[in-house]
């Protein structure tokens, strides 16, 4: 299909506006209040819009207006086309120069405990750059979200986009003192006496340290899962049990007491966290700054 023969199926914004409001409401009277229209207008709206698509939206009955099954699709569909129309229009509205804003995904606890306390050199050194955040932990697909990149832990592959390599982790086994002592945490194998608590992005993330120690991962996938590391340290704090998590992301934890390394017994992490974006955002000036300052607060080089 052309992008004459595109342009030639879109309504008017006014009327996907109409619609969409009146979907969100189920009324058209309190959609007209919320776009400053006639309820008048936007029924006209609406009936213009049915009737270009040749399908009802609506089933009307008395004052009341409920999606029908094709209206129900459809207003799914343009609210997300007018979300990223407005996210667009916001990024062109924030440029100034070399500037203007960053749709980036971030993992929550990496984001809050390494990048964002780091943050307020990058925006000392670019304020002409906004960044707007959204948490992701698996990967997406870029063309179905308003996202422009992403800080992405794992394989270095993600089809249709650039990756730069930013660090790998340390991976340590965690404890609350008081279930350190309580159930005799001495040596590795200790550790299968213990609860073992579950991230759900790492499923394997026992299986690796425990077979690393020369001990059999029959009981890794046995605990309670949670979603976030954040989650994962704080149920360790609480005494639920033992948690393996990457060492950079509890070492408040730690300094505060805690939690405990029961045994010195690290692991490097087989995959590592990766800045990524699509090829074709390659020179956008947010994308460009934000990559170099990340990767050189990585030590790496952004060449």
């Amino acid at each position: 299909m052309t992008f004459a023969t595109q342009r030639s199926l879109l309504p008017s914004l006014g009327a996907l506006q109409a619609f969409e409001a009146a979907a969100r409401h189920g009324s058209f009277t309190r959609a007209a209040e919320e776009l400053n229209l006639t309820q008048g207008a936007v029924s006209r709206q609406v009936a213009a819009l049915e009737q270009t698509l040749g399908v009802p939206l609506f089933e009307r009955v008395r004052q009341r207006v409920t999606l029908t099954p094709a209206g129900l699709a459809y207003a799914a569909e343009i609210r997300d086309a007018l979300s990223r129309i407005a996210a667009a229009t916001m990024s062109a509205m924030a440029f100034r120069g070399a500037g203007g804003t960053l749709a980036l995904a971030i993992l929550p606890t990496f984001g809050t405990r390494w990048l964002i306390p780091r943050l307020p050199d990058f925006f000392q050194k670019h304020p002409e750059v906004t960044i707007d955040f959204a948490t992701r932990i698996r990967p997406f697909d870029f063309r179905q979200e308003p996202l422009d990149a992403a800080i992405h832990f794992g394989d270095p592959t993600w089809p249709g986009a650039a990756m730069h390599r930013l660090m790998g982790e340390v991976i340590v086994p965690v404890a609350s003192p008081d279930l350190i002592a309580r159930v005799g945490l001495k040596e590795p194998a200790d550790v299968l006496r213990a609860p073992l608590l579950q991230q759900s992005t790492r499923p394997r993330a026992w299986a690796e340290w425990l077979e690393r120690q020369g001990l059999a991962p029959a009981q890794a996938l046995l605990g309670p899962s949670f979603e976030q590391f954040a989650m994962v340290a704080q149920a360790a704090v609480a005494g639920l049990g033992m948690a393996i998590v990457p060492r950079m992301l509890v070492e408040e934890e730690l300094r505060s007491g805690a939690l405990a390394v029961p045994f010195d017994r690290p692991i490097d992490s087989r995959q590592g966290y990766w800045l990524v974006y699509p090829e074709e955002k390659r020179d956008r000036p947010p994308i460009v700054a934000f990559r170099d300052w990340l990767l050189a607060q990585c030590g790496r080089d952004p060449g």
